[in-house]
């Protein structure tokens, strides 16, 4: 039977093009079209991981089952629905927030035009628990807010001028740091949290940006940051069953890990806490003690771990990896530390609590806590984040808009208090923020649950904000040209461990091999170096730490001592805030074999990569505004990532 044309296209009408194409291409050539179930395919066989390990097939990725991507995000995210951002200016929301994270330009609080230089891949949005959604509830005149005698007080106070608002924020803080919950329902925050984890589901793309939910716990006994950033595995579905913990439920950690496990056991969800940064929590982020001063036990350490498997080690409040008078040796210790007093202003910094704050030391504890105790709770992961109280996560030095409404750009924005202690030598300014920093992952693909199994793992690394790509592997068997191999990946999947791994009980005189790539951020400034720190402890249980320059650029060499003769040099004009890459290299690679390795002691590794000096974000205001450098910083800086570690731990 002969079919007319349009007989004939209606056939394909709700087929492909290529369908279509494929059709007619084939018919030209004189193919035989089969009919029935093989058109859909010639063999109906669901090939797995592991029927490829099994038999030989020619495609070499048909089995590939390992994190090969990379992600970029930022995990520390507050807008408007933080008090202590839309109740001081920040007028941008959610929506904004998931807006410019995806690559969309915006303006800003202040009214200026913002977008990143390229989208992030995944952001976490993470307001404060505590009085979640005050500021919008007030604006809006919201009736839940209305029918709490507190909520009609404060509302009356931010609606009858300057005083009245100083009279209400004042409020604010006390109940905030006394711990007594204001409202006397959870009415308005769960309003608020059910359409903020509906606004999530809503920006989720998976495979091309994820929107994961979470809350900030603001614990600050004393005014000592012990603040936890919460992160859901899950949507709306599960999240909107609860109500984020506060401050106002419990100011221990402990407490809050007893939501989670109530939260996983009533939801069949999954969910965790990141310690922020803790150089400005006085010597109680990392201590040998719990907060309530117990000394720890077994069951602390591995509940600790259990719920807290990565920190936060750089952010817009210092950057927390190491501290000059703790690592005497490193010369590259001294990065942006805030480390006068404590999150308030409010009590001075004393030295003894320096080894407590940040995140080499607390590694190094935990290697001592977890011989003594059967468990390290500090066996954590390296992630960053901004921190931003604006809804806008920038993260670039050239690109930076501050932690707060009052501190994004403008001519007088250097001189600025950020914490406005008493005490003048407790004080911070706008000029000391950093501009650090974002989380990178590494995973099989952009999802919610992808990436926050690769978070569990500890397979995660901090940058201070540029996006450098860094992968480490370790094992007993590999060698030195193998880091150059196409199949780098698949071989160090295959014989050792990424980063987060643990090796175990070393085979006879065999000391860990490691091998180590690192890329350029290709829109950011070319690298100076690679660096192993180690750190181990001693039969006597004495605690080390040592570092290796292990891939350096320029051809500069690296002697016996394994320290990199000569600095690779500076670029930086200062008058213009430019630079140029004609130091340093784009591509690192390394091979490493620790010579003083002892397969008695427990051991860490992680790698620290250097870029090149470029202007601190200072020097580009100083450049674009026509105003002085500010004193109390430097000129230029080295931005940088921190691989989570790697551990040997002997006896199996």
């Amino acid at each position: 039977m002969t079919r007319s044309r349009q007989e004939t296209k209606s056939l394909f009408v709700d087929r492909p093009l290529t369908v279509v194409g494929s059709f007619f291409v084939m018919a030209a050539c004189g193919l035989s079209i089969a009919a029935g179930p093989a058109l859909a395919s010639p063999n109906d066989r669901a090939w797995t991981a592991d029927d490829v390990a099994k038999e030989k097939v020619y495609s070499p990725y048909a089995g590939r089952a390992y994190a090969d991507r990379v992600f970029f995000g930022d995990m520390h995210f507050h807008t408007n629905l933080s008090f202590d951002a839309g109740l001081v200016g920040t007028t941008l929301d959610v929506h904004d927030g998931y807006r410019m994270a995806r690559g969309e330009k915006v303006i800003s609080n202040s009214g200026q035009p913002v977008q990143l230089v390229r989208p992030l891949d995944f952001l976490v949005i993470t307001d404060h628990a505590e009085l979640m959604g005050l500021a919008p509830a007030i604006r809006e005149s919201s009736p839940l807010l209305l029918a709490d005698p507190w909520g009609q007080w404060i509302h009356e106070r931010f609606n009858s001028g300057q005083e009245g608002r100083m009279e209400g924020f004042a409020s604010i803080v006390d109940k905030g740091t006394s711990g007594i919950n204001p409202f006397s329902s959870d009415d308005l925050t769960r309003s608020i949290w059910r359409q903020f984890v509906r606004i999530a589901d809503q920006y989720n793309e998976p495979g091309r940006f994820t929107a994961m939910t979470g809350f900030e716990w603001s614990s600050t006994p004393d005014g000592d940051n012990l603040h936890r950033v919460v992160v859901f595995r899950d949507g709306t579905d599960k999240t909107g069953q609860v109500i984020p913990y506060s401050l106002f439920d419990s100011d221990d950690p402990q407490d809050l890990w007893k939501y989670l496990a109530a939260y996983e056991a009533s939801t069949g969800g999954n969910a965790i806490a990141i310690p922020h940064n803790g150089n400005v929590s006085n010597g109680l982020m990392f201590s040998e003690k719990t907060r309530s001063g117990s000394p720890m036990d077994a069951e602390y350490a591995a509940a600790r771990i259990r719920w807290e498997p990565i920190i936060e080690v750089t952010q817009i409040k210092g950057d927390g990896e190491a501290h000059p008078l703790l690592s005497t040796e490193d010369e590259f210790a001294d990065y942006e530390n805030w480390d006068v007093g404590n999150l308030d202003g409010s009590a001075p910094k004393k030295e003894w609590m320096l080894q407590y704050e940040y995140g080499r030391s607390a590694l190094k504890l935990g290697l001592k806590l977890g011989r003594k105790l059967g468990a390290n709770p500090y066996k954590f992961g390296l992630t960053g984040a901004t921190d931003t109280h604006t809804a806008l996560a920038t993260s670039r030095e050239e690109n930076f808009f501050g932690k707060y409404q009052h501190t994004e750009p403008s001519p007088d924005r250097h001189n600025r208090e950020v914490i406005p202690a008493e005490n003048p030598a407790l004080r911070i300014m706008t000029s000391q923020e950093v501009a650090s920093g974002l989380t990178a992952v590494w995973a099989r693909e952009n999802t919610r649950e992808a990436l926050f199994d690769a978070m569990k793992r500890k397979e995660v690394y901090a940058t201070t904000g540029t996006r450098m790509m860094v992968r480490i592997f370790s094992g007993w068997d590999f060698e030195a040209e193998e880091v150059t191999r196409p199949d780098f990946i698949a071989q160090g999947y295959r014989r050792g461990v990424p980063m987060g791994g643990d090796l175990r009980d070393a085979p006879g005189g065999a000391a860990p091999s490691f091998m180590i790539r690192a890329l350029r951020d290709p829109d950011g400034a070319n690298l100076d170096r690679v660096q192993i720190i180690k750190g181990w402890l001693d039969d006597s249980g004495e605690l080390h730490e040592r570092i290796y320059d292990v891939a350096v650029s320029d051809g500069r060499k690296i002697g016996a001592d394994g320290r990199s003769k000569g600095k690779v040099g500076n670029t930086v004009n200062v008058a213009t805030a430019t630079y140029t890459n004609t130091i340093g290299d784009a591509l690192l690679m390394a091979y490493w074999k620790d010579p003083d390795f002892d397969p008695k002691e427990h051991a860490f590794y992680y790698v620290r990569v250097l870029e090149i000096p470029t202007p601190r974000w200072t020097t580009y205001d100083a450049a674009f505004f026509g105003i002085d450098l500010p004193t109390n910083v430097p000129a230029t800086q080295q931005d940088r990532a921190y691989t989570s570690p790697i551990w040997y731990t002997p006896g199996g």
